[in-house]
């Protein structure tokens, strides 16, 4: 990740699965499938991680919370 988040830990993209893995900060981790590159770019290249993340990614893809 470029800049550093105070809601978001880590990114993770499998490319192949378009599978993103999301850390945050207060130890949760979620897995979301079907995000293109594209979204995941945008979300690394915001200067606002967890507004982009609220934006581009929650509540518009299937999630599975892992921990």
């Amino acid at each position: 990740m470029s800049k550093t988040s105070s809601v978001i830990s880590e990114i993770r993209y499998n490319r192949p699965h378009e599978m993103r893995v999301v850390d945050f900060r207060n130890g949760s981790r979620y897995r979301y499938s079907g995000v293109n590159p594209e979204r995941v770019q945008r979300l690394r290249s915001a200067s606002s991680k967890g507004r982009a993340f609220n934006t581009l990614i929650r509540d518009r893809f299937p999630t599975e919370r892992v921990r």
